[in-house]
């Protein structure tokens, strides 16, 4: 098995990286090798080794191949602003181009399960009027959704499978993560989702305490994705 996917959510704070992780934990434990790239993220610390995201740190965690940070997360920007913004004030363009290339040489190490995290959901911005869904075409990757679920998740997660699939990619699955756990109707609205949404569901997520990677695993089922 060698398969790639990339990562979107239905917006931003919806969970992306704690799912991300999830499912590259849930991996290692069927004894595959994992690979993942986040290659543009905002919001970083400064540390002695150079600005570091917590998310990309996070996804680094769960590679079993021998990744070095800035493979993970080539482009690194420390105002937690949108990615086209704080590139623009750090004076870097942020093309479908300079991000698919990092992108590309962890693919080519060929673990058996990689992943690729976008920043936000679909249509964040690049430069040039270029989106983060043109990295998606331009790998090619089939997609994974992460629905955060709250109140206004159901028109959020149908239009995000629509632009997916105007895009020409394929829907490979999506994840419910409750990230409002007192979201009336909850049960109403996950059954919802899964009638409309057309993928298979990978797993329901509730609102956890610690949302560790191994506690997140148990949730998942990464086997339901097809290459």
């Amino acid at each position: 098995m060698t398969a790639s996917y990339f990562v979107t959510g239905t917006d931003t704070e919806v969970g992306k990286t704690t799912i991300a992780a999830g499912l590259l934990h849930a991996a290692r434990r069927a004894g595959l090798s994992t690979a993942a790239a986040k290659p543009v993220a905002s919001g970083c610390k400064r540390t002695s080794e150079g600005l570091r995201n917590s998310d990309a740190l996070a996804l680094l965690g769960e590679c079993t191949l021998p990744l070095r940070y800035e493979q993970v997360n080539p482009f690194t920007f420390e105002p937690a602003i949108a990615p086209h913004l704080a590139a623009r004030e750090a004076g870097a363009e942020l093309t479908v181009a300079a991000l698919a290339e990092p992108v590309r040489r962890v693919l080519a190490l060929q673990a058996q399960f990689s992943l690729v995290e976008g920043a936000g959901g679909w249509r964040v911005p690049l430069a040039a009027g270029e989106t983060l869904s043109d990295l998606a075409i331009e790998l090619g990757l089939p997609v994974i959704l992460v629905v955060g679920v709250r109140l206004g998740c159901i028109n959020h997660a149908l239009l995000s499978a629509e632009a997916i699939a105007r895009d020409g990619l394929r829907l490979a699955g999506w994840v419910a993560n409750i990230v409002d756990p007192a979201t009336s109707r909850l049960q109403e609205n996950l059954a919802t989702l899964t009638e409309r949404l057309p993928a298979p569901c990978l797993g329901q997520v509730p609102y956890l305490s610690v949302a560790d990677p191994a506690n997140v695993a148990c949730y998942l089922d990464f086997g339901l994705l097809e290459p």
